[in-house]
């Protein structure tokens, strides 16, 4: 099957599972075979405190370094596999373009609830009993902001991991680079026993095997979906990407006003904004399998960060975004009405300027 159908089936051999991640853009490198570990190339590499700065195998072209060596050449990918076809298959989610929520199930003391939702202060009226896996914690946080749980989230790629946890894949968003994360440490966490894969971490591929089992996709959908407008606003909130200031974003000077004029579309609309609105328009050709809720997230996003930056007002971005929404599906006011809300408080988080898309 193509590699864009979502139901393409995961290959079972390591080096066609490498090349079939490769094909979808997502830079892959060995790991230690059966293990989950990356694969060391030299004793050098091997030995305590050896660091990727100044390792002459990363020039070489090979896999030293886990993620800072992962590539998607097909030559150089048929040439790590060839080397060990035991090698399991791990990807860089920062270059990849994924943010992966890791869903674990271990089996240890629940923390009280002031320690579940870090920075959220969970009300007593909330019964937790129950509750002892990250499957609860980050059900618990959707519906706190009014949400399925993520791990329910049948539209995109979900890989059960072989100790009972789930590997949640989403597309990052171009505007919003989230870095990884892992526990509940003090700097940034989303939920206890729940941890995020991104910039700066890397992700077992489905299919890999392990002596402890295999990390196997669930359901039919093979690739992520687009990160959800409230997902991005948490990871903002967690610290997970970085916070802009809170300070209300003062005018656009003259010169940036003229700057805006020639990024515009129709109506004064930053032309940014207009080609997304007219991707969630063209929707209406059909009524499922368009994309129209990943387009709508993203048009909704992107006007939430030009009104943070002075160029839309917030009441302009939500008429211009409901009424694309409602031209494509008149019919789901509440489900649009919902995309748009989560994905403007988010997007507010990230003022863009009229210097291309950023």
């Amino acid at each position: 099957m193509p590699a864009s159908s979502p139901t393409s089936a995961v290959p079972v051999r390591p080096a066609a599972l490498a090349h079939w991640c490769a094909r979808r853009g997502w830079p892959v490198h060995p790991l230690t075979p059966g293990g989950k570990i990356p694969a060391a190339n030299c004793n050098a590499c091997a030995a305590r405190g050896h660091t990727a700065d100044g390792c002459p195998c990363l020039r070489a072209g090979r896999w030293c370094h886990g993620f800072r060596a992962a590539t998607t050449d097909p030559a150089t990918v048929t040439a790590w596999w060839t080397a060990n076809p035991a090698f399991g298959v791990g990807i860089a989610c920062g270059p990849a373009g994924l943010v992966v929520i890791d869903v674990d199930a271990h089996a240890t003391t629940v923390p009280d609830r002031s320690k579940l939702l870090p920075g959220i202060d969970i009300p007593d009226s909330v019964d937790l009993r129950g509750l002892t896996n990250g499957f609860h914690t980050i059900a618990l946080l959707a519906a706190l902001r009014g949400h399925p749980s993520p791990a329910d989230d049948t539209g995109t790629l979900r890989v059960r991991t072989p100790s009972g946890g789930t590997h949640i894949w989403y597309q990052a968003h171009p505007h919003l680079a989230v870095r990884s994360s892992s526990g509940s440490g003090k700097t940034r966490a989303l939920a206890w026993q729940v941890d995020v894969r991104a910039h700066g971490g890397y992700i077992i591929a489905p299919g890999t095997r392990t002596t402890a089992g295999t990390y196997t996709a669930l359901g039919e959908t093979r690739n992520p979906a687009p990160l959800p407008g409230w997902l991005a606003a948490e990871l903002l909130r967690t610290h997970h990407a970085d916070q802009p200031s809170t300070a209300a974003p003062a005018a656009p000077p003259p010169r940036a006003r003229q700057a805006v004029s020639a990024h515009a579309g129709a109506h004064g609309v930053p032309r940014v904004l207009a080609t997304l609105l007219d991707d969630v328009r063209d929707c209406a050709a059909a009524p499922e399998g368009t994309g129209f809720s990943e387009k709508l997230n993203r048009a909704a996003f992107a006007a939430g960060g030009l009104a943070a930056a002075g160029l839309l007002t917030e009441d302009r971005a939500e008429e211009l975004l409901k009424s694309a929404a409602h031209n494509a599906r008149p019919h789901q006011e509440r489900r649009t009405e919902s995309i748009i809300r989560s994905a403007l408080a988010a997007g507010a988080r990230r003022p863009l300027h009229p210097r291309g898309r950023s």
